[in-house]
């Protein structure tokens, strides 16, 4: 299992979780590092990773592409005219490699590359404003976005063209589907949305405490969130009421939030969760025991940068 997170500094980091002992029973587990350096010239916005590949993207209006099996750069793309606010790889469930990588940017644009080798196949104009968010089907047919122009948009991606434009009268900076591609999360401020991908129907409301800054499906319903609460907080979506929450999980914004999985299997519920925070620190969660107490992270790793995002693979 690999973890990527980007930061303000322009750094890009790149970790292995691995077991501290060769018993693969053992719980015990350690954050290696495998690669660091400033790989953009301005703050990282955004990062993505699916099996092997992973991708940064920045305010200096490019994306990095790395090679996670080999911790290698494969060099930056360079189609933008303005910062590069999402990401998000399409992998098909039959495929351990990514077939496309979509990217969001600040002048309303989607873009969308083949994998092998990273080509432009499509660029077209989604929103009026900057995009805050963009969230892929399951499917890889169509994309969700959400941007500064207080609009929800849904993009064809097999022609390339956005297909549905609606006011939600309120900016949404988060969008998630869900792992069926049956429902997708909004977030507005503390509020998260949960609504029907069928016709976007609102079934009801996450209400948190404060902003969401992060958020990340799980399985079973749970949809993960973190913000400036400091906790993880682990909503059941079919009922609409907290699971459990981790809290105080990190001194400061919680930044990032990934759900982990063994070597791409999903015979077993995920119970890793990996969180980054801004004041630079990455942990590991059991969250299987966070149902009875407070659980310690079972690793940690200190980037001393300020961190601004997080992805993470399960490496076939």
């Amino acid at each position: 299992m690999s973890l990527i997170a980007g930061s303000y500094e322009r750094f890009i980091w790149g970790f292995k979780l691995k077991p501290q002992t060769h018993d693969p029973s053992s719980q015990s587990l350690t954050l290696t590092q495998i690669f660091s350096y400033p790989s953009h010239n301005a703050p990282i916005t955004t990062v993505a990773a699916a099996g092997p590949a992973a991708a940064s993207g920045s305010s200096d209006d490019t994306i990095h592409i790395y090679d996670l099996s080999s911790a290698a750069s494969l060099g930056p793309l360079h189609h933008f005219n303005s910062s590069i606010t999402s990401l998000s790889f399409y992998c098909p469930p039959s495929l351990s490699f990514p077939r496309n990588l979509l990217s969001a940017s600040a002048d309303g644009t989607i873009s969308i590359f083949d994998t092998e080798p990273f080509v432009l196949l499509k660029s077209f104009r989604s929103h009026k404003k900057g995009i805050n968010d963009l969230a892929v089907h399951p499917s890889g047919k169509l994309a969700l976005s959400v941007s500064r122009d207080g609009c929800l948009a849904m993009s064809n991606l097999m022609r390339g063209k956005r297909s549905f434009c609606c006011r939600l009268g309120k900016e949404a900076t988060i969008i998630k589907f869900d792992g069926s591609g049956e429902r997708f999360f909004m977030a507005s401020e503390g509020k998260v949305g949960a609504h029907l991908a069928e016709d976007a129907r609102l079934l009801f409301e996450l209400d948190n405490e404060k902003r969401v800054l992060c958020a990340a499906p799980g399985e079973s319903g749970i949809l993960f969130t973190g913000g400036e609460s400091r906790n993880i907080t682990a909503w059941d979506t079919n009922s609409g009421k907290v699971a459990y929450s981790i809290e105080d999980s990190h001194s400061t914004r919680v930044k990032g939030i990934v759900v982990l999985t063994k070597d791409g299997s999903s015979e077993d519920d995920p119970y890793l969760v990996a969180s980054a925070s801004s004041d630079g620190l990455i942990r590991v969660w059991d969250v299987r025991m966070a149902v009875k107490e407070k659980p310690n992270p079972l690793a940690e790793a200190n980037t001393k940068s300020r961190l601004t995002c997080l992805a993470g693979s399960s490496l076939k």
